[in-house]
């Protein structure tokens, strides 16, 4: 019954869980990447917002978020498969998530927009692959 209890404090995120689980569950390796990245992008424009709003929990929230996806999708990459692209990605992984944590600690909300446009490219690469 505890279960239920802790779902129902906050319906709204109750079914984003639930859908994240049920898109996750039928995915290829592209469906995967790019559901990472449409919740990387999420996560990062809401570190945006709560920052302008001075929302720090849900800044700190959405930080935690956003790194542990840029680390996800940089322990994804086939270095041996990838090469230079793999390696050119990883980079990039690492340098988003240096500035994300260095806006976290900020006041500066375009940090976390300039990252989250700079990995909208990428995404939409991941998109018309996965489409």
């Amino acid at each position: 019954m505890a279960y239920a209890t802790v779902l129902s404090r906050d319906p709204a995120a109750t079914y984003r869980q639930v859908d994240m689980v049920g898109r996750t569950a039928t995915a290829d390796g592209a469906g995967l990447v790019q559901l990472m990245f449409d919740e990387l992008l999420a996560a990062l424009r809401a570190a945006a917002w709560a920052t302008e709003n001075q929302q720090y929990t849900v800044r700190s929230d959405r930080v935690t978020r956003a790194t542990a996806i840029l680390f996800a999708l940089e322990a994804g990459l086939d270095f041996d498969k990838g090469g230079d692209l793999s390696r050119t990605l990883a980079g990039l992984y690492a340098g988003a998530r240096r500035t994300v944590l260095d806006a976290a600690i900020g006041h500066d909300p375009r940090p976390f927009r300039m990252v989250a446009d700079n990995l909208a490219e990428i995404a939409q690469a991941w998109k018309q692959i996965a489409g």
